[in-house]
């Protein structure tokens, strides 16, 4: 069995963290190391953070930087480089893993590959008292108040498909080699502001020769909803990931810079 860790990436939202943490640990596998990848979080709730981890009863980091906006791509490349695993899983800490979300990506972890997961929506209204406990995904499920519900139940066998394509890139729900990651060096912290971090490093692997495994029916999580986050650099950031794509770039300059 490989050695696996889970980095989940927050910013300030420590109920929600609190409900990843709880599914992991009741999860049938757990994984090797739990690393939050905190992107600055207020001075509260870094404490409500650091004292629901020292309940959690596997092996955890906790990483952290100041608020200087959003540099998600510089505290994950954190993480990166304090894992000692053979394969990363990411998860947005705005997305609630399935109990068998872990054992899933170690089941379907491939030589060559990426496995990128699919999400499916609970929406913004239902978030409170899902956090709450007052509701359920079942009694959610059931009453078809998720959006996305085809892609919101585990199947029998996972439905795959293997191809370099740009299209359904999401960054909240995969697992990569950490070679694979250290060939490209990492996320690219040219990246600030939200979006098309997650595109650029596939980008990156796919020039390097990594394809990727869409999977239905397996590794789900369930996003929860709410208010966009600003978006005022995209346009830069869509012409990095141009230049990306353009050049084939298979290497970022600004990235966790690891040799082994």
């Amino acid at each position: 069995m490989i050695k696996l860790d889970l980095v989940v990436s927050t910013y300030n939202n420590p109920k929600a963290l609190s409900e990843i943490i709880s599914l992991i640990e009741r999860g049938t596998l757990q994984p090797d190391n739990l690393h939050i990848a905190d992107d600055g979080s207020t001075e509260d709730n870094v404490h409500l953070i650091k004292e629901r981890l020292t309940t959690y009863s596997g092996k955890n980091s906790y990483h952290w930087h100041e608020d200087k906006g959003f540099r998600k791509s510089k505290i994950l490349n954190q993480a990166i480089r304090s894992s000692e695993a053979e394969y990363i899983v990411f998860l947005d800490g705005d997305c609630l893993p399935h109990r068998k979300f872990i054992q899933d990506h170690q089941f379907l972890a491939r030589e060559g590959c990426f496995i990128q997961g699919r999400r499916c929506f609970v929406s913004e209204t239902d978030v409170p008292s899902l956090l709450d406990r007052e509701t359920s995904l079942s009694k959610l499920q059931l009453s078809f108040k998720i959006k996305g519900m085809f892609k919101s139940f585990r199947t029998p066998f996972p439905i795959t498909a293997k191809n370099q394509k740009m299209k359904g890139i999401i960054g909240c729900n995969w697992g990569i080699w950490r070679k694979d990651l250290i060939r490209v060096n990492g996320f690219d912290e040219a990246y600030e502001g939200w979006g098309r971090e997650d595109s650029d490093l596939a980008a990156r692997l796919y020039n390097s020769g990594i394809s990727r495994i869409i999977v239905r029916g397996r590794c789900l999580v369930y996003h929860l909803n709410h208010k966009e986050n600003k978006r005022d650099r995209l346009m830069l950031n869509d012409q990095l990931l141009e230049k990306t794509t353009l050049n084939k770039r298979d290497f970022c300059s600004q990235g966790i810079n690891i040799m082994e």
